[in-house]
Order: structure tokens, then C-alpha cells, then sequence
């Protein structure tokens, strides 16, 4: 990787660490108060669509972790995150407990039931590995539309957060909870790619036969990459029906599990920047067509309504298949020649 001039390493630690420079810190600090501030500084729409983006962003990490440095395609977060949902409400609605114990424990509960969709990963892989993680999702709906308790086809309202006696029951007193969880699964995603969980995770990406043969075990990994990619799912469904208060079981369709492989995809595979270079655009361009539709509608009354309601669909298939073609290394990609020829100007080297 190429460093500005004059910034070499003395020891190990400063090898390995994440931030580097001044600049790095500061940039970082700017982004940390920008993000702290904006409820104070931006309107309540914005509120709510940074609060939609940070849960998707904790979502989607799931996903880059299993996907992007361990190679397995999944099709199962949104019912992971499901399953996260249902585990929080009914542990606060029905059992009492507090929603501090019951956030980390939707994302072990998602993550057990991540193991059954783990476990035949040793055996199959690629397009089999998308079908048993879609029937996951199917099996999942089905066991929530049968089960009393959730509330089946009526869904649950479940309670908001309380922090001693404030009632985190809007958008706004939300918002430094569901940010603050996603900049410590980020900062936690980013350290475990760089550990020897993440090189293990992706040499098996790479290739699992010679992965195997190196001596990692792919059984554990392979199970170990699932947990930790519906950990995250399921935490940001508990975060999300909080958000809410109110879990239905078509908050959780399948075509979302389309839309975060596309995230990560535009984004980049196998990258923690590309999943928010990825969301991000993603979710700016799903406000941007639901704004631009009307408008498209009213200048093109020939089109008729159907094609001005599915023009969102277009456009990302449309941006999808771009990516595909063009830039298969997504954003992030682009990012670091960025970043690359920042370094070095205006020299050559």
C-alpha cells in the first residue's frame, strides 16, 4: 500500500494500527462529532433516514463478513434479522427483561439459528448455499406465522428502550443509540478482518481446498463466519423494531436479501468501506426515485403509474448491471486508486 512520504513504522503496533496519521484522527474525530451533532443540526427526515441507513450498515457488515471475506452467499439476513426482532420483543414484552440484556441476546439467538443455515456450508457452496439460506428465510416466516407468542400475522408492539427514566420513544432519542452501536460493530468488523479469524475466513474465500490443506478447518469457520454475519443481523433487528415498536413479519421480505447482496456488490466485496460506499448509494438512490417518480410521472402522463411506482427496481438493476460490467470491484475499489493518487501527487512515483 502506498503512504504519504515520510510516514514509516518503528514498531509492530504502529504497523498494524488503523489510524496512522494526524490527518487520520482528525478526520475521524470531524466525522465522529458531524455524526453525534446532526440530530441538533438536521430535520427529522434526515434523523430517520440516518437512522435506517446506520441499521441497514450493521446488517450489510453481517453480510460482507459471510459473503465478501468468506465466500458464502447468503440470502438469509432478513431473517436473521427477524429473528433478532421477535427475540427482543418477546423477552422485554413477555418476560420483562431489560433492552440492554435483550440487544445482545437477538444477536445470539440470530445467531444460533445462523448455525442451522451454516452447518451444510462444508458440503455445498455458491448457487446450493443461496437456496438453503432462502429456504432458512421461508422456514423462519413460516415458524412466525404459527407461533403464538409473536403474535403471527397481527405482529407484536413492543416497548421503546429506557435509559434510567428517559423513554428512547422517538426517532431522535434513537438516533445515539442506533449510531452508536453501528460505530462499534464497524470498529469491531474492521479489527476481526484484520485478525487471524479474517485471513482464515478469507483464504477459504479464496480457495477452501488449499485453505483446508494449510490446516484451517473449514467446518469451524465456515460456522463461525454464519454466527457472526447473523449476530449482526439479528442486533439490528432488535434495533429496528425498537425503532418502531412494532414487529410484522413483512417488515422481513425476501427482496430485501436481494437488495443487500446488490449494497455489497456496488460497494465492494470484501471491504468494511465498501458496505457504507455501498448502502449509502443505495439508499440515496431509493430517495431519490421515490422523490423523482411523481415528478416523472406528471412530465410523462403517456407511461401511466406502473412504470413511474417501478422505476426505483429499474434503476438499481439497471446500476447493478453497470457495476457488474464495468466496475465489478465496486466503489471501494475506486476509492482506494483515489486515495492512492492523493498520496503521490503531484509526483509520479
Amino acid at each position: 500500500m502506498r503512504r504519504p512520504c515520510g510516514v514509516f513504522d518503528k514498531k509492530y503496533t504502529q504497523d498494524m494500527a488503523i489510524l496512522r496519521t494526524r490527518q487520520h484522527w482528525a478526520v475521524l474525530i470531524g466525522a465522529l462529532l458531524l455524526l453525534y451533532l446532526s440530530p441538533f443540526l438536521f430535520s427529522h427526515y434526515i434523523i430517520n433516514l440516518i437512522n435506517t441507513l446506520s441499521i441497514t450498515i450493521i446488517t450489510v457488515m453481517g453480510l460482507q463478513i459471510v459473503s465478501g471475506y468468506c465466500g458464502q452467499i447468503s440470502f438469509g439476513q432478513p431473517a436473521f434479522m427477524a429473528v433478532g426482532a421477535y427475540t427482543s420483543g418477546i423477552l422485554t414484552l413477555h418476560y420483562g427483561l431489560s433492552f440492554w440484556l435483550a440487544l445482545p441476546l437477538a444477536g445470539v439467538g440470530a445467531g444460533l439459528v445462523g448455525l442451522i443455515g451454516g452447518a451444510p456450508s462444508v458440503r455445498i457452496k455458491g448457487f446450493y448455499m443461496a437456496m438453503a439460506t432462502m429456504a432458512i428465510h421461508f422456514v423462519v416466516m413460516w415458524l412466525i406465522l404459527r407461533i403464538p407468542i409473536t403474535g403471527r400475522d397481527e405482529g407484536m408492539n413492543i416497548m421503546p428502550p429506557e435509559l434510567g427514566p428517559i423513554s428512547l420513544d422517538t426517532p431522535e432519542s434513537m438516533y445515539f443509540l442506533i449510531v452508536t452501536v453501528m460505530v462499534i460493530m464497524t470498529f469491531a468488523a474492521r479489527n476481526l478482518v484484520r485478525s487471524n479469524i479474517g485471513r482464515a475466513f478469507v483464504a477459504i474465500r479464496d480457495n477452501d481446498l488449499a485453505a483446508e490443506v494449510m490446516g484451517i478447518n473449514l467446518f469451524y469457520y465456515k460456522l463461525l463466519a454464519f454466527f457472526i454475519s447473523c449476530f449482526y443481523a439479528g442486533v439490528a433487528g432488535s434495533l429496528y423494531g425498537h425503532l418502531l415498536m412494532v414487529v410484522h413479519p413483512e417488515q422481513f421480505n425476501i427482496f430485501e436479501a436481494l437488495w443487500y447482496v446488490g449494497m455489497i456488490i456496488i460497494g465492494g466485496m470484501g471491504s468494511i468501506p465498501g458496505v457504507f460506499f455501498g448502502v449509502i448509494s443505495f439508499r440515496l438512490l431509493d430517495e431519490l426515485v421515490m422523490f423523482g417518480s411523481p415528478l416523472l410521472g406528471e412530465a410523462f402522463p403517456w407511461l401511466g403509474i406502473a412504470p413511474a411506482a417501478s422505476i426505483g427496481t429499474m434503476a438499481f438493476g439497471i446500476i447493478l448491471i453497470c457495476f457488474l460490467i464495468f466496475e465489478p470491484r465496486g466503489l471501494a475499489h475506486r476509492w482506494e486508486i483515489f486515495k492512492a493518487s492523493y498520496r503521490i501527487y503531484p509526483f509520479a512515483y
